[in-house]
């Protein structure tokens, strides 16, 4: 079961960060191609994947970014957070027993509506793989 660690708008600080890590697994790639019906043969097929560029075979890049709506959801902010815009750049593949660090980290506070701008980033061997920004309205203590 997922721990929640939640906080409301008023609770939040520029600068407070959430982290979770996660290891790519063949399964963790299988289980994501199921569920968004994106089956390229980049993902799930050696033999395919070993005549591209990347010579073997690659993460989806929405399976890496997921994590970070995981965060968003449990953590930073937390229960009842509510996405409302993504921008992120894709900046290196994601393989298979790599080891993923997601980040958020609050950036801004935008008291109308209590939005929260948060920086992410997904790393790998102290590289970035993914970088952006998220927008996400927070719950507040008076509701």
């Amino acid at each position: 079961m997922t721990e929640f660690t939640g906080f409301k708008y008023e609770d939040l600080e520029i600068g407070q960060a959430h982290e979770t890590v996660h290891e790519i697994t063949a399964d963790d790639i299988q289980r994501f191609a199921e569920v968004s019906g994106d089956f390229n043969p980049l993902h799930m097929s050696d033999e395919y994947a070993a005549t591209t560029m990347f010579e073997k075979r690659i993460a989806h890049g929405a399976l890496t970014a997921s994590y970070i709506s995981g965060i968003l959801g449990n953590n930073l902010p937390g229960p009842g957070a509510v996405f409302v815009g993504l921008n992120m750049r894709f900046r290196r593949p994601v393989y298979i027993g790599d080891t993923v660090t997601a980040r958020a980290t609050v950036a801004e506070k935008i008291d109308r509506g209590n939005r929260i701008v948060l920086k992410i980033e997904c790393i790998v061997d102290g590289k970035r793989v993914i970088t952006g920004e998220a927008e996400v309205v927070a719950p507040s203590r008076e509701a």
